[in-house]
């Protein structure tokens, strides 16, 4: 038996090394011990502030702290988007009468449901990925408190479809008349590479989008076939007048801009999430390896570098829309979210901004996400962050010939390039210097 094979029994048996494959799921020990550590994200913050009473939430008759929360939190109610499938915390207040109504901007995400016992809140955590709240719906005479949930939400938001690590989730499926989905008919995660006929099942949409058809504001009756169903009238809603009563909620839509910006940023939140973990795993069973082996402390294992650069990779593709599916025809909403959305700006000298929309074609007239400007983004562990930049050099300046980025024309990479070495206060100096 070899020395090595020696080395890798022993920490076997102190526990000291574990699979690849195991540990990139495992988020509870070291390094990340996800439930141990204590957060710092928008939530976490705005606890703080309302301890300190330098804020408070004032409590509406029938909302309860939505508003309040929204305006404290600054998101737009044009943001809102509203959804009947009966899959989430509070499901027995969710069906096609009383849908759930989701409000977000980049970094945290709200649930509402009619009557609901708490409002359900998960915020993008730069340490610890995607960090779940709820806040009681019963006015109280002290300071209301952001609770922190593990156990129940990760059940559903900590898996395969999360990228492995805790984070958000949008489906698409067939639901019933009472909300309950049609599981046989078979259920899909949803951001900006699924095709879009299989979007927005269990969903209500409001929005013009021409001849593409959608499973959006489609309810099936008992006897209904999935197959068989006719979707023509739930297409190009401008109103939901008739289908379910909106006076409820704080508008009458669920705005289909709305809705691609939500899928697109589940799918980029999860993969800085898998990088953020990935990359520190993989340093931690370095460091063990090395004192096992007697290396020096500053040698990277081979494997330790496949590991990041393979997270690194599934980033990039996502920040720059790989396998975005395209549009054939334009799309608007009804809200006003899109304008909402692409006035936050930043924009360079030219007035452009990464969070300009094209909605004919694609999503974005510059496909790179304007999540790159994001904090969990910014503060990614050292060694992916130069990573994730030195690809997205290498794409944007054309040294990166892979035929994922052909979506990419010579003009887009020039723009985005410039866009990025205008606004982004973290660029590295390298990029300024070209």
């Amino acid at each position: 038996m070899c020395a090595t094979t020696n080395i890798l029994l022993i920490l076997l048996l102190l526990g000291m090394v574990v699979p690849a494959t195991q540990a990139q799921e495992d988020f509870e020990g070291a390094p990340i011990e996800y439930s141990a550590s204590e957060p710092s994200n928008r939530i976490s913050r705005l606890q703080q502030q309302l301890d300190r009473k330098e804020v408070s939430l004032d409590f509406h008759p029938s909302l309860g702290y939505l508003p309040a929360v929204l305006k404290a939190l600054d998101i737009p109610a044009e943001s809102q988007a509203l959804v009947f499938s009966k899959t989430s915390l509070q499901l027995r207040r969710i069906s096609p009468r009383t849908p759930r109504a989701i409000y977000f901007r980049d970094d945290v995400y709200i649930g509402f449901c009619q009557e609901g016992e708490v409002i359900e809140v998960s915020a993008v955590d730069p340490q610890l990925g995607t960090v779940f709240y709820t806040i009681d719906q019963q006015q109280t005479e002290t300071i209301p408190r952001f609770e922190r949930r593990v156990d129940s939400c990760l059940v559903c938001h900590a898996s395969s479809r999360t990228e492995g690590v805790p984070g958000h989730l949008v489906r698409s499926l067939y639901v019933e008349t009472s909300g309950h989905p049609m599981l046989s008919a078979g259920s899909r995660s949803v951001n900006h590479t699924t095709p879009f006929d299989q979007r927005w099942g269990g969903w209500y949409v409001t929005g013009k989008h021409g001849d593409q058809v959608h499973l959006g504001n489609l309810i099936l009756g008992k006897n209904d076939h999935p197959n068989h169903v006719d979707k023509s009238a739930g297409q190009n809603l401008t109103s939901l007048a008739g289908l379910v009563d909106t006076k409820p909620y704080l508008t009458p839509h669920s705005d289909i801009v709305s809705l691609m910006m939500l899928e697109h940023q589940v799918l980029v939140h999860n993969r800085i999430a898998n990088a953020s973990f990935t990359t520190r795993q993989a340093l931690a069973y370095n460091e063990i390896m090395n004192k096992a082996l007697g290396n020096a402390e500053e040698n990277r294992l081979d494997s330790t570098t496949r590991r990041i650069q393979s997270a690194g990779d599934k980033l990039v593709e996502s920040l720059l829309f790989v396998d975005e599916a395209p549009l054939t025809a334009p799309v608007t909403g009804t809200s006003g979210y899109a304008e909402v959305f692409a006035k936050a700006g930043p924009r360079d000298g030219q007035n452009r901004s990464l969070r300009d929309l094209d909605l004919t074609r694609r999503m974005f007239k510059y496909p790179c996400s304007y999540l790159i400007y994001s904090d969990a983004f910014q503060q990614l562990p050292a060694e992916m962050l130069g990573y994730v930049w030195q690809r997205l050099d290498d794409v944007l300046s054309g040294k990166a010939d892979s035929p994922k980025f052909a979506h990419i024309s010579p003009a887009d990479r020039k723009a985005i390039r410039e866009i990025l070495i205008a606004t982004h206060p973290a660029l590295p100096e390298s990029w300024r210097a070209e």
